[in-house]
């Protein structure tokens, strides 16, 4: 009796082999799997952070020259053909500006980007210019 259940044990035992290493294996793929779905997450967030801070920017641009045609009053045509437009690009990659007038009295500043390897964004700001009388 006592040889038949060493027999009994021996025979359980091969047939467990490797199980801790399979446990281990699978516990690994899905460690691995887990570690790749944060590393795609970050990368995810760092390309709308980066899309978010160029919006600010061309946002901020684009305001501040409707503020500086208000400041030029009713000399804003002189204004934009004074500013520097080659400037933008060390700005924002790839960027464009652009002044259109919609009546006598608005204009539209249209600032536009693109991050290599991505699609074409703008930024369009409105106003109303008026000469103000002393």
């Amino acid at each position: 009796m006592l040889v038949f259940s060493r027999q009994k044990r021996s025979v359980a035992i091969r047939l467990q082999q490797g199980s801790v290493l399979i446990e281990s294996m699978v516990a690994l793929v899905i460690f691995s799997m887990g570690v790749l779905a944060l590393v795609g997450l970050q990368s995810a967030m760092i390309k709308n952070s980066s899309d978010n801070r160029y919006r600010a920017e061309a946002q901020l641009i684009a305001q501040t020259h409707i503020a500086n045609m208000m400041a030029y009053g009713g000399d804003a045509a002189n204004y934009i053909t004074q500013v520097d437009r080659d400037k933008i690009s060390t700005q924002l990659p790839n960027g464009t500006l652009t002044f259109s007038a919609l009546t006598n009295t608005m204009v539209t500043v249209t600032v536009g980007w693109q991050v290599p390897g991505g699609s074409r964004h703008q930024v369009n700001a409105s106003s109303y210019l008026f000469d103000v009388m002393p």
